[in-house]
């Protein structure tokens, strides 16, 4: 069985899935994931709780892939499972690398550690890969693949140059597939397709199996994934961008969408609904307690600079005092930002945040719910409750 690992801040969840499904578009190939969301061994789905098993797991879900008769397994690769080393001996036949921004420096520190770390898997895959043949140039090294459209791409560019690898550099600047037809929005989307899409080739994968698959790729796991409910006005999409470049990236997408709809130029005109003069961008979002506190003013800045409303509220407080989180992330709100103090509402209950802004979003209008995404709990005080941010939009009403 071949292993592919994905590593990087964010996007690792969609190029993971993405490049399983390229990989079983091809006939005689069979490919399980793992991922934050759930694992696919072959014949069940499961949550492990982790973006990356500990060790012990990790080799149980492996062994029940080969029982089922994977050939490929594809999986998310943290930069805590770098540094604690828990993919163990697993012999990586290529990777990549997606962006690299604000995030876990309660583990890391320092951004200088935290891109270190990730660099490491570079090597790890490297160094760990049999020996080429002779006179074969990078073509028989392990495929990596760097994208240069996020944070730190072109330090990773250079920082794994000089491994024995086939470094493959992508951008959707210049997309070496047609992305016309791609049913996910936003460049950061097109990134992730072209990062699975390089990887799944250099595995093996034909030009034209990739090709006919973009069209299908609809959005899941509450990655930017739309979510209906008739007594709502406004389109409303659930996303899990919780760091500052995440959101950045999603709320961009959805106003440069908006912009499109203005102009006529949308890509996804079936999107469109009957609109007010001037449709306004929500964005309800928190930050997760006891995790690195220096992001949360930076999340408040990314959103009062892309977003007309502000509504802030919980995400998974754990043991912090959920309004000092909120406050942490108000103080990045330059006044400037906000000219109109009734355009940011603080509501430490999160279901109340999003009635709220379900309720008061005008038909034209798109709320992204951020943060949580896929999950289906938030954790107060130690204990984990059942919160599913798109269970909350579909009850909306009723």
């Amino acid at each position: 069985m071949n292993f592919w690992g994905i590593t990087g801040t964010n996007g690792k969840t969609t190029c993971t899935w993405i490049f399983a499904e390229f990989v079983n578009a091809c006939p005689g190939r069979k490919c399980g994931y793992l991922t934050t969301v759930e694992v696919f061994d072959g014949k069940d789905r499961y949550s492990t709780g982790y973006t990356t098993p500990p060790l012990k797991q990790l080799k149980e879900i492996f062994a029940r892939m080969e029982a089922n008769g994977l050939t490929d397994c594809v999986m998310e690769v943290s930069s805590h499972a770098i540094h604690q080393r828990r993919t163990g001996d697993t012999v990586f036949a290529g990777g990549a690398f997606t962006n690299l921004s604000e995030d876990h420096l309660d583990y890391h520190r320092t951004m200088e550690e935290y891109f270190r770390v990730k660099a490491s898997f570079a090597k790890q895959i490297a160094d760990e890969a049999p020996s080429p043949r002779a006179d074969s140039g990078r073509r028989d090294f392990p495929p990596y693949v760097v994208c240069l459209d996020g944070g730190y791409g072109r330090e990773m560019l250079e920082a794994v140059g000089g491994y024995p690898l086939n470094v493959l550099p992508v951008s959707n600047k210049t997309p070496r597939y047609d992305l016309t037809d791609l049913p996910l929005v936003g460049d950061y989307n097109k990134s992730n397709v072209l990062v699975a899409a390089a990887l799944a080739e250099a595995a093996g994968v034909p030009r034209d199996v990739i090709q006919a698959t973009i069209p299908k790729l609809a959005p899941r796991w509450g990655r930017l994934e739309r979510v209906e409910n008739p007594a709502v006005k406004a389109e409303v999409y659930v996303d899990f961008a919780h760091t500052p470049d995440g959101l950045e990236k999603v709320l961009t997408a959805m106003r440069n969408e908006l912009d499109a709809r203005r102009t006529g130029e949308s890509e996804h005109p079936e999107t469109q609904t009957p609109q007010t003069a001037s449709p306004a961008l929500w964005v309800v979002f928190g930050a997760g307690g006891d995790r690195d506190p220096m992001k949360r003013p930076l999340m408040g800045e990314a959103c009062a600079k892309l977003a007309d409303r502000l509504v802030v509220t919980s995400d998974n407080p754990r043991s912090e005092d959920p309004m000092k989180i909120i406050e942490a992330i108000v103080a990045g709100i330059k006044p400037s930002s906000v000219a109109d103090p009734s355009l940011l509402i603080v509501e430490p209950d999160r279901a109340k945040a999003i009635r709220y802004a379900l309720a008061n979003a005008a038909a034209g209008d798109i709320v992204i719910i951020a943060g949580k995404g896929h999950e289906t709990t938030q954790e107060i005080a130690g204990v984990k409750h059942p919160f599913d941010d798109r269970e909350q939009v579909r009850a909306f009403g009723g």
